[in-house]
């Protein structure tokens, strides 16, 4: 991958911004609003009732459009966590007609239609739970490896809960959000080194402590073999982008991987909560507009979700 890139990192959340403490008194809550705060949250987001999934995913492209960057796109990999949000048909019309096709109206081709994208192909991305932004990431670095003419490929994550739904899992604080990317063949942004994924289906449906129990083990795992796939060790690391999830899981990962604390980067959380499979996006925006990242300076990104996966991109400052 040493010729693929990535940058133009950009983000959408729910419009309704809403403490922890609100969330616990309207119900949305499994964990007392005290016992989330103590974890590092205290903000989330949330979409209102009118607004869609995919009214997401048009808002971090058309910040890409705004700012000139959405040109030459050969393919369009649009990830989700939840199925339900890869399609925008009306699953009523379905009920009334039983017409499959309204269970088949596919945000991905709504997205290349609506922003004039003619020239892209699109592929849907999910079974991935959180971790399909870097995994969606590491299939456009495939595809313009497979395919020599191409020269850029748009990423895109969007993901809300339905309305009335819990917003926590795995005592996490939920944020409904999106956010998107570009992979190409120009050296801008970052250097895509390496890519790594470790799935464990026999924990598909792990309960919320069989995930947090399972945590640590595949993390470290996880950021190890990421390394050793790379030729690189700790030393070569210069910042943790992760995903936000309870603070003090990171101060003991810290330790377990060699990595000093202040090098480990997610400080969108205490406003955001964790946003499905956009936060690595958001905390590597952040990063960057913080002024602290320098070229040559090596990112590995790392995500666990549901299924369970976890997957990682190591990524070099240009």
């Amino acid at each position: 991958m040493s010729n693929v890139y990535v940058s133009d990192f950009v983000y959408a959340l729910g419009s309704r911004k809403t403490h922890v403490t609100e969330s616990e008194a309207a119900g949305r809550l499994l964990s007392s609003a005290e016992d989330l705060e103590s974890a590092g949250f205290a903000w989330h987001h949330l979409c209102e009732p009118g607004e869609s999934a995919y009214g997401l995913a048009e808002a971090v492209t058309a910040q890409l459009a705004e700012s000139g960057r959405l040109t030459g796109i050969d393919a369009i990999v649009y990830a989700t966590c939840l199925p339900l949000n890869g399609n925008i048909g009306d699953p009523g019309e379905f009920a009334r007609t039983r017409d499959v096709k309204h269970l088949m109206d596919f945000p991905a081709s709504r997205l290349q239609a609506d922003f004039g994208l003619t020239d892209a192909v699109v592929l849907g991305l999910n079974q991935q739970a959180c971790t399909a932004m870097p995994g969606s990431v590491r299939l456009a670095g495939a595809l313009l490896a497979a395919e020599p003419s191409w020269r850029k490929v748009l990423c895109v994550t969007a993901d809300r809960f339905p309305d009335g739904a819990i917003y926590e899992q795995a005592y996490n604080l939920i944020s409904d959000g999106g956010a998107a990317c570009l992979v190409g063949r120009e050296p801008e942004g970052f250097r895509l080194v390496s890519a790594h994924q470790i799935t464990n289906g026999a924990l598909g449906q792990a309960t919320d402590d069989e995930t947090v129990g399972s945590y640590f083990s595949f993390t470290h795992r996880l950021f190890r073999e990421s390394l050793d796939r790379a030729g690189l060790t700790v030393a070569d690391v210069d910042w943790v982008v992760t995903q936000n999830t309870n603070d003090k899981a990171w101060q003991i990962l810290a330790r377990l991987l060699g990595v000093p604390l202040d090098r480990v980067w997610f400080p969108s959380m205490p406003d955001a909560g964790h946003i499905i499979s956009a936060d690595n996006i958001v905390n590597l925006a952040q990063l960057i507009a913080s002024g602290q990242l320098r070229p040559g300076q090596r990112v590995v990104l790392m995500m666990a979700g549901f299924g369970l996966n976890w997957q990682s991109l190591i990524l070099e400052a240009v």
